[in-house]
Order: structure tokens, then C-alpha cells, then sequence
């Protein structure tokens, strides 16, 4: 008598290749549903931020004001309001969570997060010099892109040695992001008190003020960039293995992390510029998606929802938590991610 196989569960399941014409579309299961649950709550989360408030707006009057034939009052609150910050911080942080798992990726560690390498620091210098030059809030997203990008171009020639790889770019990046927290707290100590305070809370990351000004710039961004981050999806979990692994495999290594890295440094760069250097995202979201979804590797697509879902739901609660006052969104997902980074570490020491 032969004994039957016991089935897998889902989460050992191997994913299904799905035959459209000509292409072939893997599937996992897991994965599949963790990212409509994922969809699901960040369409929750905004519907519950766009409806409450000092004046709550019924969830059927909200619905409503976003199809166009809401109240006048829904719509102004809605349309006018609520609804451009919102929709930037989903934005925002899908933008910082596709960045972090690229750079994680790339680096083959939890830690290799724009937060850590410098760029965030980067855009933050770049940021400060058009506040303190008494700069316009378009010049210091000007200025803040600009110096995410001369940063990471910095630290990717000073960790090339025949390629770029991981720990070089790791510890190029962490003495990188030491200098430029010292030039930022540097610059802060020689400006004006006004334009320290005004720097200061711009550091702390805040989606305060937003309006559709920031969601349109964002989406056209992702619109370009995440068909860059499909492209580089596969072939960089091919280089988690290994660059020898990979090329064995005919993955143009030194390509893909080139288009990986400008994508990511972009990604990271569009996203301080709209809401500033909001710390943590960009470190837990990709960790908390392959939780999540328990794959082996890093995901994109689980990646920039749960940093959508992460910072929009730590801005809600900023607004809520000591009310009718209102905390920057960074203060939230600094005590999340500072919370998160100590599990991470004590949980490696076992």
C-alpha cells in the first residue's frame, strides 16, 4: 500500500507559469493574494483619511466627491484637501518602497536602503542649500533630486572596482551618509532660525499642504519608472545568487545593476523631493513584503504596496493621534522603523 504525498501548503507551492499568446506569466498564489489584500487595505486606509477629520465626511459622500457628483462641501473637502495628500502619500510610499527593494536586492541585505547608503542624505543636503538660499518649495524638490542623484553617482564610482558589489556599495554608502549628516547639521548651525526651522521640518518628512501640484509629477515618474522596475525584477533575483551565477545564466550583471541603481536613486530621489526624507519606509516595506508573501527574495510589486499602505496609514494616524494637533509623518514611521530595525537585529542574533 503506498503512502499518498501530503499536499504543500500555499506558501510552498511553486508559482504557475499562466501562457498569454506568447508570453508566459508566473504566478504565486500567495503572493497574488497578499497584494490584493494589500490593494484592498490601502484603499481602506485612504477612504478612512479622507472621511475623517475635523469634519467627517460620510464614506458614501466620499465616494461620491471622487467620481464628481458629490455635496459641494464633499467635494471641496475631499477633492480640495484631502484627497491630493492622500493620494501622495500613496504615491510616496510606493516610490520609497520600490527604491528599497531595489537597493536590498542589489545589495543582498535588509539593511542596503537608500536610508543607509547616503541617498536620502544626499537629497536631504541638496534639499537644505535651496532653503537656506531662500529657495521656492518646486526649487527644493529641484534641489533635493539633484542632490539624491550627485550622491549615489558619487557612491556608485567609488565602490566600482570591476563592477559594483553589494558590500562595497554598503559601506561606500554608510560613510557617505555619515558626511552628509554632518554637512546637513553643519549647514543647519550656520543658517538664519527661520530657515533652520523651516529646513528642519522639511527633514523630518511631512505630506502637510499637499496638493495635486505633487501627485501629478509622482505619478508621471512612476508611470516611467516602474516598467524599469519589471525589466530589472528577474534578473536581479538571478544576481542574489551570484554575479558568476547570474552571467552563467546570461544575465548582463553590470547592465541590470546600472538600470537597477537608476531607477532606484531616481525613485528615492522623487519621492524626498515630494514628501522629504521620510525615514524608515524605504527599509521596512521591502522586509515586511517578503513576510508577507514568504518568498525567498525581495519583491517589487508586494514591495511598493505595503510602503503605499505604511506611510499613508502612519500619516493618518500623525493627524489623528494627538488631535486637533497634527505630528510630521516621519516622526510615525521613525518609531515604526526604529521599532522594526531592533526585531530585525535581535532577531539575527538567535
Amino acid at each position: 500500500m503506498t503512502a499518498h504525498r501530503p499536499v504543500p501548503p500555499v506558501s510552498e507551492r511553486r508559482p504557475r507559469a499562466v501562457r498569454l499568446g506568447g508570453w508566459s506569466l508566473r504566478l504565486a498564489p500567495r503572493a497574488l493574494l497578499v497584494g490584493v489584500l494589500l490593494v484592498l487595505t490601502a484603499f481602506a486606509v485612504a477612504v478612512l483619511a479622507i472621511s475623517t477629520g475635523e469634519f467627517t465626511v460620510p464614506v458614501p459622500d466620499v465616494l461620491a466627491a471622487l467620481l464628481g457628483d458629490g455635496p459641494p462641501v464633499a467635494e471641496l473637502i475631499v477633492n480640495k484637501l484631502r484627497a491630493p495628500r492622500v493620494l501622495t502619500g500613496l504615491l510616496v510610499g510606493a516610490a520609497f518602497g520600490l527604491s528599497g527593494a531595489i537597493f536590498q536586492s542589489l545589495t543582498r541585505n535588509p539593511l542596503g536602503s537608500p536610508d543607509f547608503i547616503g541617498f536620502s542624505a544626499g537629497a536631504s543636503t541638496g534639499g537644505i542649500l535651496v532653503v537656506v538660499a531662500g529657495g521656492s518649495a518646486a526649487q527644493i524638490a529641484v534641489g533635493s533630486m539633484t542632490g539624491c542623484v550627485v550622491t549615489a553617482v558619487l557612491v556608485y564610482l567609488a565602490a566600482f572596482r570591476r563592477g559594483v558589489q553589494g558590500y562595497r556599495l554598503v559601506l561606500v554608502g554608510i560613510g557617505a551618509n555619515a558626511l552628509l549628516i554632518s554637512a546637513n547639521n553643519y549647514l543647519l548651525t550656520r543658517a538664519n532660525i527661520n530657515d533652520a526651522a523651516t529646513a528642519g521640518a522639511w527633514l523630518t518628512g511631512s505630506l502637510g499642504g499637499r496638493d495635486w501640484s505633487y501627485v501629478l509629477p509622482l505619478t508621471v515618474a512612476l508611470a516611467v519608472l516602474l516598467p524599469a522596475c519589471a525589466y530589472v525584477s528577474r534578473p536581479l533575483r538571478m544576481i542574489e545568487m551570484g554575479d558568476d551565477s547570474a552571467r552563467a545564466m546570461g544575465i548582463r550583471v553590470e547592465a541590470v545593476r546600472a538600470v537597477a541603481i537608476v531607477a532606484g536613486v531616481l525613485l528615492c530621489g522623487v519621492a524626498t523631493a515630494a514628501a522629504g526624507p521620510v525615514a524608515f519606509v524605504a527599509l521596512a516595506a521591502p522586509q515586511l513584503a517578503r513576510r508577507l508573501t514568504r518568498s525567498p527574495g525581495v519583491t517589487m510589486a508586494s514591495s511598493a504596496l505595503v510602503g503605499a499602505v505604511l506611510l499613508t496609514a502612519a500619516d493618518l494616524a500623525a493627524q489623528r493621534v494627538i488631535a486637533p494637533a497634527q505630528l510630521p509623518v516621519g516622526v510615525l514611521t521613525a518609531a515604526i522603523g526604529g521599532t522594526y530595525l531592533a526585531l530585525l537585529l535581535r532577531k539575527d542574533r538567535h
